[in-house]
């Protein structure tokens, strides 16, 4: 059985790298213009250090975040190869929202990606099955993503397990130039 674990320091280059594997495989390999050390604060609550930074950190013992609260901003799971435990198979990258009508946080998942050597294998049912674990013991009420729309082969793994469409919704974006003069008004 392969063990999911929380995502370390050490891990942050093969998480990048698997961003960027999960972009091609989306057809938008351009818009990844994230960093190393982009992840690392965001996870970490700093940039990419010397060797000599605590090997033990883990993101319940981060420091403290890009954020207003200084808790992290993003956490991360990863699964690692039961064959050599130094490469990453699969990843969970994710972060708290909060639900206004039920009063509680849940899970948004930003990314699951699984690389295609490893796909089949029940790693990425592993990484969904310790995320609603982590809702569970923390009284989260809902963990949800998205999925792109010709992913028939995710969307048929998440039904399987139980996940429903929120047909009903629609997502917007504002992002680029739209943000700028959104926010300069």
């Amino acid at each position: 059985m392969s063990l999911v674990r929380e995502a370390t320091p050490e891990d942050v280059a093969q998480l990048h790298q698997m961003i960027n594997e999960l972009a091609e495989y989306e057809k938008a390999p351009e818009e990844v213009i994230a960093t190393e050390q982009n992840l690392m604060k965001a996870l970490f609550g700093r940039e990419l250090l010397s060797p000599e930074f605590d090997q033990h950190d883990s993101i319940s013992g981060a420091g403290t975040a890009d954020t207003p609260s200084g808790h992290p901003a993003l956490y991360a799971l990863v699964v690692e190869d039961p064959e050599n435990p130094d490469e990453i198979a699969g990843m969970a990258i994710w972060f708290l929202n909060y639900s206004t009508w039920d009063g509680k946080h849940g899970i948004y998942l930003e990314d699951l990606y699984v690389r295609t050597k490893f796909r089949g294998q029940g790693m990425g049912k592993a990484l969904l099955k310790r995320l609603a674990q982590i809702c569970l013991e923390n009284d989260y009420s809902r963990f949800q993503w998205w999925v792109l729309d010709w992913n028939e082969s995710a969307i048929e793994v998440y039904r399987s397990m139980g996940a429903k469409a929120m047909n009903e919704w629609t997502v917007y974006r504002v992002s680029g130039q739209e943000l700028t003069d959104l926010g300069s008004e």
